[in-house]
């Protein structure tokens, strides 16, 4: 068999010893998934052996520092599973100009106890259209507003200096329109043409657009787009400038993985691959979650095996919650190690608006839990908008009906209520439907920013408990927790985005802020809503490092069901303990002391671990303050 030739050929060569040895572990898994794929197609053992060349070059390309980190890690597999671990993630231009000037900043994020960043999109891209960096003209090259890929380099070499991680984009679904291989099939290169999906006239196109939602709507109305050089139509989901790849073809894999490996070479420990459920496309569906962007995924992981096996993957797959498991490897396979648990983040918005902790307990205890091995980032906020992707089953189960729910969330967050604090504004609104999803910064929709452009101390007060309720709360759940730029410090809406052209007409600009230094400063200065959330967002990073129970395991267990306003569950590691209760309530809440049975006798009393303080008890009652958590231990 062609498999079993391949691997004798291979381990044969004289190669590394462990590139052999990673090769044996892996390159099985490897074919298995590629055969799937391309099994069927002309030249495959042509393919597999340039798929295999491409891996070994990429190993030996890589940095001996980073061969020796790799090392490291594949002797603690586990590695990221601890409770060490805090991200955040950063417009580099928005933060610090460029580089050169994150490079001058990172001691501001070691101090605050992050120590993951993830740069958002910085390879190079057009001057003009390039969807914020997801449209890419070249993956090999930094743009040039950001500085060089030498000054790349030298960022991850410095934060790796400081035991951080460092995190960057690849867009696997789609190229820019001005992509080198875009370029040559716009000059009718047959090779080329055949790395999208080209059509000689709108028939099957039609066909597809039967089933295929629109991603933009509003802005990019259709999934194809005329290209007039060629006389042809190609397949562009997102953008008209966004080509989609063409997977079904062997040389788009096998091209893939140089750009995989020669971006992880750069120095990144995690890559996020952007729009994974899109890599598929068949038509008659959706072209969402189809099985073979799954395959794709794990033959992309075997590989990766071989090359880099300290670099993780991590999923931007936001589905349904059922669906974002599957990318997780679903306990049998190996894709991604971590995902975005915007279920978790959209049920914190929920308890925000509803002030109950229904959607937030029922949702968490309907989702499917994570395979071993993985774990979620768990964030209140992102450089994207905020959907409303609750299961309706979720919703129906706590008594609300969907349509009527979400419309109440979205006026809610926009502030078109009376009783609304929050200063978001709506982004792809649809008239007819009434759907909207929602942009803003943690600021403006906790009621921050209002009450301080309004002066009202109670406002300011309860924006600020909201604030480090979010932040504690994504602390504690299981998964690793993210903070997004600016929020350490408040940062209010970005209305200046009307005034630019090329963001205009883009709301989710709103909540993506020019750093003022200036404001960041006074997060040293007592008395100021900056020293508050910062100060208190420190020292909860710092709690939950001392805390053995708070890994990246997601094994809560939700303890009490009946309390409509107090959220309350037990993380559990060996005899350390913690039941944490949340009241998303905007007045002082009270649950049975029963509720904390799981801890044991406490002869010395309960405590807040985030406090040091002992419970109020009365009468068998916990009383909690309004918008408060607890991380309750025994004494």
């Amino acid at each position: 068999m062609l498999k079993e030739k391949i691997t004798r050929e291979i381990l044969n060569k004289g190669y590394s010893g462990e590139f052999l040895y990673r090769f044996g572990k892996n390159f099985g898994n490897l074919y298995d998934n590629f055969e799937k794929l391309y099994g069927d197609k002309p030249g495959f053992e042509e393919h597999v052996y340039q798929l295999v060349n491409q891996i070994y070059n990429s190993y030996e390309t890589r940095k001996e520092d980073l061969k020796v980190i790799d090392r490291k890690r594949e002797d603690n597999p586990s590695w990221y599973m601890g409770n060490d671990i805090v991200g955040t993630m950063i417009y580099t231009d928005r933060y610090n100009k460029d580089l050169k000037g994150f490079t001058k900043k990172i001691d501001h994020l070691k101090d605050m106890g992050i120590n993951y960043v993830h740069l958002m999109p910085l390879l190079d891209m057009s001057d003009d259209e390039n969807d914020g960096g997801y449209a890419v003209k070249d993956f090999k090259k930094v743009y040039h507003k950001f500085g060089t890929t030498e000054d790349l380099i030298e960022v991850a070499d410095e934060l790796h200096k400081r035991d951080m991680l460092m995190e960057l984009d690849i867009v696997l679904n789609h190229t820019a329109d001005i992509h080198e291989w875009a370029m040559k099939a716009k000059q009718g290169d047959p090779k080329y043409i055949n790395y999208y999906y080209f059509y000689d006239n709108r028939e099957i196109p039609d066909e597809f657009e039967r089933t295929l939602p629109e991603v933009f709507p509003d802005t990019a109305p259709g999934n194809f787009t005329y290209v007039p050089e060629l006389d042809k139509w190609v397949m562009s989901m997102f953008y008209r400038y966004q080509w989609d790849l063409n997977y079904t073809n062997p040389e788009v894999f096998v091209d893939m993985i140089d750009i995989i490996s020669g971006i992880a070479n750069f120095g990144m420990d995690i890559l996020r691959l952007d729009a994974v459920p899109f890599l598929w496309k068949k038509i008659g569906t959706i072209s969402r979650n189809e099985e073979q962007a799954h395959i794709i995924l794990r033959a992309m992981k075997a590989a990766m095996r071989m090359i880099a096996p300290g670099v993780l993957f991590k999923a931007e797959a936001i589905v349904e919650p059922y669906e974002i498991v599957r990318y997780l490897g679903e306990g049998k396979y190996d894709e991604c190690e971590i995902a975005y648990n915007a279920s978790f983040m959209v049920f914190l918005w929920d308890a925000i608006a509803t002030r109950n902790a229904r959607i937030v307990r029922t949702g968490l205890n309907n989702m499917a839990r994570l395979p071993k091995g993985t774990t979620w980032i768990n964030y209140v906020r992102c450089h994207d908008d905020i959907g409303l992707g609750h299961d309706n089953n979720d919703i129906y189960q706590v008594g609300y009906t969907p349509e009527a729910h979400r419309k109440y969330l979205i006026d809610f967050f926009v502030g078109r209520l009376p009783e609304s604090f929050a200063q978001g504004v709506t982004f792809m609104e649809n008239p007819k439907t009434g759907d909207a999803r929602i942009s803003g910064t943690l600021a403006a929709l906790t009621g921050l920013e209002k009450g301080v452009k309004e002066n009202n101390s109670e406002l300011i007060n309860d924006g600020l408990s909201r604030i480090k309720l979010l932040h504690t709360a994504i602390m504690c759940l299981g998964g690793i927790p993210l903070i997004y730029y600016g929020d350490e410090v408040g940062h209010f809406n970005n209305y200046g985005y009307k005034d630019v052209v090329t963001e205009q007409m883009d709301s989710r600009w709103i909540h993506r802020p020019v750093i003022d230094w200036d404001k960041m400063a006074k997060k040293d200065v007592q008395g100021t809503v900056e020293y508050e959330i910062y100060q208190s967002l420190k020292s909860v990073i710092k709690k939950r490092s001392e805390l053995p129970e708070f890994t990246n395991e997601n094994d809560f267990e939700i303890l009490d069901y009946s309390h409509d306003k107090i959220f309350s569950f037990i993380r559990q590691k060996g005899n350390d303990k913690t039941v944490v209760l949340i009241n998303f309530s905007e007045n002082g809440e009270s649950i049975a002391v029963n509720v904390l049975d799981r801890l044991g006798v406490a002869p010395n009393g309960y405590y807040d671990y985030l406090t040091g303080e002992f419970l109020n008890i009365t009468n068998s009652s916990i009383h909690m303050n309004k918008l408060s958590i607890l991380w309750v231990k025994v004494k």
